[in-house]
């Protein structure tokens, strides 16, 4: 018998950009089980030709899922896929656009590498990036979410927490990378080494008083049942805590979605360029609507 869903709902509306690939079965019995234990609405959407083949695949594939009372609406739209399933995340109003993806680039990058990184920055919703979908339901144990010291960085944990809870994880890791830029020294001798390794105290004792006044307000029934530990760890933003995600083996990455800036956006690569470039895990990227 399915576990029962809770009544609380990180994300209302989910859409799910399909192709017609080899992971396609096991990609819609992931997100039906997303969407139903999310307790969200769920839309199913092909950029390319609606035919009857592909209708009646779809047709057959939903009816196998573990929560077929969902009832989710498939769409077909034609266009460039960044643009249509940008404009279809408007248009339904939806607050997580869910993306399969591969783990490492192949012949398969529909949704891979350029237009992957093209819709994180488009879209006004988040994103849930999908390497390791299950045809049965694998429960989640680590989530791992970035600290960052940022405006968004509490929306985004209160996201992490939420899913958790309906999720049933067990654990959250909240991230703090701290470059060497950060340190301001510059380590040539014993005595340069000894100021720096204070100050990386320092830091991580300032960092972790920061990220313990966002968890306090975090409602409290979100956290009751939920290890939390506080990481800090020191390299190069997005490419560190994308490798922490790994070397701890996390089911889930939650990260703040990179800000829209531009022509400087494009000439130097925002920190989430390491993530998408590698996928460590399943990853939620997470943008503020308000």
């Amino acid at each position: 018998m399915p576990e029962p869903k809770s009544n609380l709902q990180p994300f209302r509306t989910l859409l799910f950009g399909f192709a017609f690939s080899p992971s396609l079965e096991v990609n819609l019995m992931e997100v039906t089980r997303i969407a139903y234990y999310f307790n969200a609405r769920l839309i199913l959407l092909h950029v390319g030709e609606k035919t009857a083949e592909k209708q009646a695949k779809i047709d057959g594939l939903l009816r196998s899922v573990e929560y077929p009372e969902n009832h989710p609406e498939v769409h077909w739209m034609k266009g460039k896929p960044v643009d249509t399933i940008v404009n279809a995340c408007s248009a339904f109003k939806v607050d997580l656009l869910v993306l399969g993806a591969l783990q490492h680039e192949n012949m398969y990058q529909f949704y891979v590498g350029t237009i992957a990184r093209n819709l994180t920055r488009k879209v006004s919703c988040s994103v849930l990036l999908m390497i390791k979908p299950s045809a049965v339901r694998v429960v989640s144990q680590h989530i791992v979410v970035n600290g960052f010291d940022d405006p968004s960085t509490p929306f985004a944990l209160l996201k992490a927490f939420e899913a958790s809870k309906v999720l049933g994880v067990q654990q959250i890791t909240i991230v703090e990378e701290i470059t060497q830029k950060e340190l301001h020294i510059t380590v040539e001798d014993d005595e340069s080494l000894e100021k720096a390794s204070l100050r990386k105290e320092q830091l991580k004792e300032k960092e972790e008083a920061r990220v313990k006044s966002i968890i306090e307000d975090i409602p409290a029934n979100l956290k009751a049942s939920v290890a939390v530990k506080i990481q800090s760890i020191f390299g190069q933003r997005g490419y560190s805590i994308g490798h922490y995600a790994e070397v701890v083996r996390a089911d889930l990455l939650v990260i703040n979605a990179p800000k829209k800036s531009g022509l400087l956006d494009r000439i130097f690569p925002h920190d989430i360029e390491y993530i998408l470039s590698d996928l460590p895990t399943d990853v939620l990227i997470v943008r503020d609507q308000k």
